[in-house]
């Protein structure tokens, strides 16, 4: 059994796996199932195979291999529409015969438009720009402080929309309009107060509501995934099962719906007949692919087949152990595994924490390890932190060893895995954050409370950068020392028990975008399972 995290572009890249010996070597060959348990399209990852770029959101990335069942799973919310725009944009890439190797569960819950709509964006031309100016623009006119210029009217309304239309957070938005955080935070919520108020019946319903929380955006990727969590907690939601079963029963529900959303947001545009007709379309489409996964999972683990399970998402965006509001809706530590498949916990072995060689994360919400400098600039350019879904600049701090120890409890871990770590070379010290402080004393806790992680001080150590390239290392004992001595900081600090002393594989990015593997020396080299070249890359 192999459990793994389908994205590793979240924060603080904690992501549950468990994996058995030889996924690397064998990915490719072995017969294997791939499960997706969790999330949405909200979320995705990068496989390279072949020199060719697969970007995978809802499928599993064991789709691409010819021998492999994919599998999505009973927790994964699904935009039918958003499923067959990337199957069709793999296949033009050589994805073939995936029509007899995916399978989708009944159980699972799907995204509709609406909720899309709900969560997503403001949409318009250049011309309804200018008209919006002209009918807002001197209610948004404004003069910020007595010691510059005013932003013109232009620019606030530009920096509202574009927050409106990707989700960016204030930080970003900060290094693309060149005006600070603090600015924009006062500028965005009172230029959505003046387009609702001047023309409610033209801006959609949207991303309003993120966008007037003002500095308590949670800088969601606007897919509808929330919405969607919400509509399946309040029993509302549909099923793809729903779709198959009774047409009758499925247009009833999703009129009622539709009822509810448009009671809530009068403005919001739901064309209920075609949606209906389109679904029709798609119910045949995905009929033959449809089952009950829980019993397939399940007869697969018992007759010994490998199976691979990816959630979406780091563990520091769980619903219930994250950073709580700035998460993701889904629990994506390792108890969505069980939830999102029907899983038995009896049947997990060990736990792969895979982690950064430094911090990232995609949206707002509190980074203690954050670097607003050149530091953290060059980590997002030698790292190419962007993320695959959103297309948004990572936030990139160094690395947290609170939060993977904090994770570590909750997950389990029996070893990790360290990525990117050559992207540091060229750095000539390295810090790694060991503990907080909090109005002067150590804790011994990580905060739940937002507030009280906003101020933590974070205490490091600091050591010296290795400054030479290591990408086309091969062996652990042809690292340079100072690399070696920032692995073995690592391995001390977190002391993660288990049978063995604690194991820690190193993948570093290549030029060619493959990973070259290394293994650390606390167990014996000839143990390692994981092949010096494989073909995934972290980005």
């Amino acid at each position: 059994m192999k459990i793994g995290d389908k994205r590793a572009d979240a924060w603080h890249l904690v992501e549950n796996l468990e994996m058995t010996p030889a996924w690397y070597d064998d990915d490719l060959k072995a017969n294997k199932i791939t499960h997706i348990c969790l999330g949405g399209n909200n979320a995705g990852h990068t496989v390279v195979v072949d020199g060719k770029e697969f970007d995978f959101h809802l499928l599993p990335s064991g789709i691409i291999n010819p021998k492999c069942i994919s599998v999505i799973g009973n927790g994964v919310v699904i935009h039918l529409p958003g499923l067959f725009e990337e199957l069709k944009k793999n296949e033009l890439k050589g994805m073939k015969g995936w029509q007899d190797r995916l399978i989708i569960s009944d159980r699972a819950h799907l995204v509709f438009d609406m909720h899309q709509q709900f969560d997503n964006f403001c949409r318009m031309s250049s011309i309804d720009f200018e008209y919006l100016l002209q009918l807002i623009g001197p209610k948004i006119k404004k003069q910020d402080t007595v010691f510059r210029d005013s932003i013109p009217s232009k620019v606030r309304l530009a920096v509202t929309l574009r927050f409106l239309a990707t989700g960016d957070s204030f930080k970003s938005l900060h290094y693309l309009f060149k005006i600070s955080s603090q600015v924009i935070s006062l500028i965005v919520p009172e230029v959505c107060k003046a387009l609702c108020e001047a023309l409610r019946s033209f801006v959609k319903v949207d991303g309003l509501q993120e966008a007037e929380k003002g500095k308590n955006s949670l800088g969601t990727t606007k897919k509808g995934i929330g919405p969607t969590y919400s509509s399946k907690a309040t029993r509302n939601g549909l099923r793809i099962g729903d779709l198959l079963g009774d047409s009758a029963m499925f247009e009833e529900k999703f009129r009622t719906l539709a009822a509810n959303y448009k009671r809530m947001f009068p403005t919001l545009e739901v064309d209920i007949d075609a949606e209906l007709a389109r679904y029709r379309e798609y119910a045949e489409k995905i009929r033959p692919m449809v089952r009950d996964t829980v019993s397939y999972l399940h007869k697969a683990i018992g007759e010994g087949k490998k199976v691979l399970v990816e959630g979406a998402n780091a563990a520091m965006l769980d619903i219930d152990f994250g950073t709580y509001p700035y998460v993701t809706s889904s629990n994506c530590s390792i108890g969505g595994v069980c939830t999102g498949l029907g899983l038995s916990p009896l049947v997990i072995g060990d736990v792969l924490g895979v982690v950064k060689a430094y911090t990232t994360r995609v949206g707002d919400g509190p980074f203690p390890t954050e670097l607003h400098d050149e530091t953290g600039r060059l980590l997002q350019e030698r790292g190419h932190e962007v993320g695959v879904t959103t297309k948004r600049v990572r936030r990139c701090g160094w690395l947290d060893l609170v939060v993977v120890r904090y994770t570590a409890m909750v997950n389990g871990y029996t070893s990790l895995c360290l990525t990117k770590m050559d992207i540091l070379d060229t750095l000539k010290e390295i810090k790694i954050g060991v503990a907080y402080k909090l109005n002067g004393k150590k804790i011994e806790y990580f905060p739940s409370s937002m507030a009280e992680l906003s101020n933590v001080e974070v205490e490091y150590i600091t050591l010296p950068g290795w400054a030479c390239s290591i990408e086309d290392v091969r062996e652990l004992d042809k690292l340079p020392e100072q690399a070696r001595n920032y692995v073995k900081a690592i391995e001390d600090f977190l002391q993660i028990p288990g049978d063995d002393p604690i194991l820690m594989h190193i993948l570093l990015s290549s030029p060619n975008h493959n990973l070259q593997v290394l293994k650390s020396s606390i167990l014996d080299p000839q143990e390692s399972s994981l092949n010096q070249k494989a073909g995934y890359r972290c980005w």
